[in-house]
This record gives structure tokens, sequence and C-alpha cells, in this order.
């Protein structure tokens, strides 16, 4: 970039500005080329390639957020939970996280995933271990690999079930209701 270029561009955030861009186009049902990301953002087509190599870079970026937001939900309500609730409390950041951000919670973990190698699955397992320490110190007679991840299925597939609108309850707070009674039946003894 010349120092004229340098001295004319003054976008501020750039690297944000496109990737709220792109939500704003997946949340619209539009595609998030990088040029749609680009006029999206008020910036000129090329200026995401000073980011973002390609779509499927600026789409794991996106992801990747939306994971390290999702993982930060459920440490907090983790370590703001009762004792004894807080695998609860966890799985019910998990579902609200869905609920709230679904286009972005699909992209995370649905089948237009961007093909990031192993990043997206390796940050989603930041938000996997958080359940399997908890999992641990809730039930520790119980616990085993296996139940953890039939817990986090659980937790996921409830997540997805909500954001498709395939659940009707009538609770109050129906997604705290429905999260505990699902838990709670799963770890219940055999």
């Amino acid at each position: 970039m010349s120092q004229t270029e340098k001295s004319t561009y003054h976008h501020g955030d750039l690297r944000q500005s496109l990737l709220d861009a792109t939500l704003a186009l997946l949340a619209q049902g539009e595609e998030p080329s990088l040029r749609a990301v680009a006029r999206h953002a008020g910036v000129s087509p090329m200026a995401p390639y000073r980011h973002y190599p390609d779509k499927d870079a600026l789409l794991t970026a996106v992801a990747l957020r939306g994971i390290e937001a999702l993982h930060q939900a459920v440490c907090a309500a983790d370590a703001a939970a009762p004792a004894g609730r807080g695998l609860l409390a966890l799985g019910l950041a998990y579902v609200r996280y869905a609920a709230d951000h679904p286009v972005l919670f699909r992209l995370m973990f649905g089948p237009a995933r961007p093909r990031a190698g192993g990043a997206i699955c390796a940050a989603s397992e930041t938000v996997r271990q958080v359940m399997l320490h908890r999992l641990a110190v809730e039930a520790p007679d119980r616990f085993s690999p296996e139940l953890a991840v039939g817990c986090w299925s659980l937790i996921h597939g409830l997540a997805l079930l909500v954001i498709d609108g395939l659940l009707a309850e009538t609770d109050p707070d129906p997604l705290a209701g429905l999260v505990e009674r699902t838990l709670r039946t799963m770890l219940r003894p055999a």
C-alpha cells in the first residue's frame, strides 16, 4: 500500500465491519460473497482481501467469533450457577445462545459450516471441555466420556430444535424448564 493509500484509508475497524456485514447478510438470507460483504460494509470490493483471502476465511472468522462468544456464555453461566446446578445453567446458556443467534449458530455448526481445517472443531472443544468438567464435578459417580457426549448432544439437539421452531413449550420460562427437565431425565440413575 502506498503512502497516499495509507493516508486516505480511514475505515476504522475494517475487520469487525466485515464480520458484522457478513452476519447481517446471512440474517437477511443473502449470500455473503466478498463483493456483497464489501458493498454492505461500504468499502471497495477489494477491501475484504486485506484481512481475508477468500469467502471461506471470512466465514471461518465469523464462526470462530461465534464459538468464542458461546464459550464465554457457558463459562459465565457455569461460574454464576449455584452449587449442583452448573450443568443446567450452562446447558441453558448454550440453548439461549442458539435461540438469540440462530443464523450464527447454524453457520458455526450447520452443514454450511466453512471448511476451516480443524479450527472450528478445536474451538468447539473449548465449549465441550466446560461441559465435561461440570459433569465430572456434578455427577462423579456416573461420569464417563460417553455420558458427556450424550449431554452435549442433548443440549446441542435442544438448541437446534428450539431455533428450528420444532418445540412448543408452555412454561413461563420455556427454555429453562425444557433444559432442566431434559437433562434431569438423562442424568437420572438407571
